[in-house]
């Protein structure tokens, strides 16, 4: 096999695999489901990756390659801090709601191996807020926003847009919605989340 079959093989195993783990979760995935998917037998699919769980690392770096740049971009060029908020929740929810397993993987994995996030961390374009945090101090400094430290505005940023994606069973029965209903609910979140840290910070 050369290299282009190869890296065609793999995009298509990695395809698969997702599709699969947005259908099963990764408890209910099957490494035969995924190498049927991929049309490849299961001794390929093994070659490439010799347990489902490296798989599935391997389907959230992909993902994670793509969202990384993204929000790295936002939270360091050189937009006004008000944009910048609304630029990161757009862009967030918008990729989440394309790869709706990527939340539920990060704590479920952080939670069993807490030293996936040095692999993380070692990826290019790994977010970094220091731009943000400069933008904040300046913000408070010239009046525009509320004392509030840039890590805590950061997290609670963060907090608001992953949680509805956690935790979407329990929410749906909480608000009473159906899956497609909810699923308009979160789209709405791309502006309803950025608004709300913005009044709640601004002066």
């Amino acid at each position: 096999m050369n290299n282009k079959e190869s890296e065609n093989t793999e995009t298509e195993i990695l395809n698969a695999a997702k599709e699969v783990f947005l259908q099963k979760g990764m408890a209910g995935a099957r490494m035969q489901e995924i190498a049927d998917k991929a049309n490849i037998n299961k001794a390929l699919l093994h070659y490439y990756y010799r347990s489902k769980q490296l798989l599935f690392e391997a389907v959230f770096k992909s993902a994670f390659k793509l969202l990384a740049p993204q929000l790295n971009k936002v939270l360091n060029d050189d937009t006004d801090l008000i944009e910048k908020i609304r630029k990161f929740t757009e862009n967030y929810v918008a990729f989440v709601i394309k790869h709706p397993y990527l939340p539920n993987f990060v704590i479920q994995e952080l939670s069993k191996n807490p030293d996936f996030i040095q692999k993380l961390r070692a990826e290019k374009n790994f977010p970094t807020i220091d731009k943000f945090k400069i933008q904040v101090n300046e913000a408070i400094d010239k009046g525009i926003i509320k004392p509030i430290e840039a890590e805590q505005l950061f997290i609670n940023i963060i907090s608001l847009n992953i949680f509805p994606f956690i935790g979407e069973p329990l929410l749906m029965a909480l608000v009473n919605m159906d899956k497609e209903s909810y699923k308009k609910l979160l789209k709405k979140r791309k502006t309803e989340v950025s608004e709300f840290i913005i009044n709640s910070i601004k002066i």
